[in-house]
């Protein structure tokens, strides 16, 4: 490997994407030669290619059992799931999505007086269930046994009867060009139904999620109010998001 090699890596250390473009205006080369750097490296397994760059890991996010994902990042999930109740009122009606992250944030509910729940998620209403206070409405439909959750025509119906002030999504990806996103194709249309019966859309997300897509694109980033994330977002990809009129909330 020469110099410049050495340097892209580096850079990726320490951004974890990098521009093509960006990389020809530092080391005053054409974006041919770019290219073929990063490809040489994508050949040893240092760096995946994408459109327009580089990441340090594969931009894409894939499918994985709601019982793998309950052992990844917990403690974030949490603290996310914490910061998420604050934004919650009492009186509200809101739309709890499918999800780990949403399930810690059902399990913070507890102390509210009168709150109205609608959810997609069977493992959502079940924890909901010990909470008197709360009213629970259960989305009908195909049960996906990998998320535990309702998905299809069904579900879809039902929310066209409903507007809520706030809808908590949980997401496989969030992406500056394609939106927000989910391993689910048929998760992600639910999802897009549920965004339209809400005032506001909340989503919560570990910074793992940040520059990934998943199969499924739910919508694009203008029809987001809210991300709640972790300290790990890189400043760049937080600067964007709130330069497109998106509230970034980190956690403690």
């Amino acid at each position: 490997m020469i110099a410049r090699h050495d340097n892209i890596l580096k850079e990726l250390e320490k951004k974890e994407y990098v521009l093509v473009q960006d990389l020809c205006e530092k080391y005053n080369v054409s974006s041919v030669t770019i290219r073929k750097d990063l490809s040489y490296l994508e050949s040893l397994g240092l760096l995946h290619r994408t459109h327009g760059g580089a990441s340090k890991q594969s931009r894409f996010a894939y499918e994985k059992n709601v019982s793998e994902k309950e052992n990844i990042n917990v403690e974030v999930k949490k603290a996310i799931a914490k910061e998420a109740s604050k934004i919650i009122d009492e009186n509200d009606s809101i739309i709890l999505a499918s999800g780990t992250t949403i399930h810690y944030l059902a399990r913070t509910l507890e102390s509210f007086q009168k709150l109205t729940v609608l959810t997609s998620s069977l493992r959502v209403a079940l924890e909901l269930c010990t909470m008197p206070n709360i009213n629970i409405i259960q989305l009908g439909g195909e049960v996906r046994k990998s998320s535990t959750s309702i998905v299809g025509a069904i579900s879809e119906s039902v929310l066209k009867q409903f507007s809520c002030h706030k809808l908590f999504l949980g997401v496989d990806g969030i992406d500056l060009d394609f939106g927000i996103s989910c391993s689910s194709a048929a998760e992600a249309h639910l999802n897009q139904a549920m965004i339209e019966c809400a005032e506001k859309v909340i989503v919560l997300a570990d910074s793992s999620k940040i520059n990934k897509k998943g199969f499924g694109k739910i919508a694009d980033l203008d029809r987001v109010d809210t991300i709640i994330t972790d300290r790990n977002i890189d400043a760049e990809t937080r600067e964007n998001l709130e330069d497109m009129g998106i509230t970034v909330v980190i956690s403690d």
